[in-house]
């Protein structure tokens, strides 16, 4: 079984180059979920309904969140009844939307849970505690789970890799918008990468314009941050996953740009 996981989908030109390049990568590495991080993707902050269906159309089979969830209103008019959208299962209880999704596939089920971190961003219920209780839950249904764990700090997304290992079958961060190179197998067997990166434009600043990042740096003046135009990108990960034990075999990672082009 192969999990194709794409990293965060940021404004319109990530959603142009999900459009162009998924249906490619599908054909290319028959993946037999994909997935998205949707957290940035209605102009880098949010997700509309409009977006999410778009997501599935383009052959997503669930769309991740993150620390973005809530930034687009109209989320709330939708997200209860969006079966395969999963927001950070460590927010406060009570809140809309689920942290857990079971995708079928090929007579076995996947598990997919999105959690987030405290470190740097808001404070939430601890995802350690949380992901040893949806693992428990999960265990009972199936030993193939994939975790995105949506996060800041470098250290927290490796303290998650460590604490998870041999207990799920891969632990993604996302969030921070640059893929980092130490994508592993773990010695339990969970794949592992920091950070997949993100899907959107390629000359920005984590996507954003340049003059206006700058401007920020050099003055530290309130700025409004957009999300540029031009070059687009594409970053992901695919994850070759036994199906009998639920561990990881492979991660490779993938890399579309004018720098890295796309071969069939």
């Amino acid at each position: 079984m192969k999990i194709l996981f794409i990293g965060d989908v940021v404004g319109s030109p990530g959603r142009d180059m999900v459009n162009e390049y998924v249906p490619k990568l599908k054909k290319k590495y028959l993946p037999s979920v994909t997935i998205i991080n949707g957290e940035n993707a209605a102009g880098g902050k949010g997700i509309t309904e409009k977006i999410y269906h778009g997501f599935i159309k383009a052959g997503a089979q669930a769309v991740t969140l993150g620390n973005h969830t809530w930034d687009n209103r109209d989320i709330f008019e939708f997200i209860d009844s969006a079966k395969y959208m999963i927001r950070p299962a460590n927010f406060p209880e009570g809140v809309p939307g689920i942290g857990i999704v079971y995708i079928p596939c090929e007579g076995r089920e996947v598990a997919i849970i999105n959690l987030q971190g405290r470190t740097f961003l808001n404070p939430n219920d601890c995802p350690f505690t949380k992901a040893d209780e949806l693992i428990e839950e999960a265990r009972k249904r199936t030993k193939i789970i994939f975790v995105d764990f949506h996060a800041e700090a470098t250290s927290e997304k490796q303290a998650m890799g460590w604490y998870l290992d041999g207990r799920v079958s891969a632990v993604v961060g996302t969030h921070t918008h640059v893929q980092t190179a130490d994508h592993r197998i773990l010695p339990q067997g969970s794949a592992y990468i920091t950070d997949v990166g993100m899907t959107g434009p390629y000359d920005g600043i984590l996507g954003v314009d340049r003059e206006a990042v700058l401007k920020r740096f050099l003055t530290n003046l309130p700025v409004r941050f957009e999300v540029t135009d031009g070059r687009a990108q594409l970053n992901a990960v695919v994850i070759d996953i036994d199906n009998k034990t639920g561990r990881a075999k492979g991660i490779k990672n993938i890399i579309i740009n004018d720098d890295h082009p796309f071969f069939d």
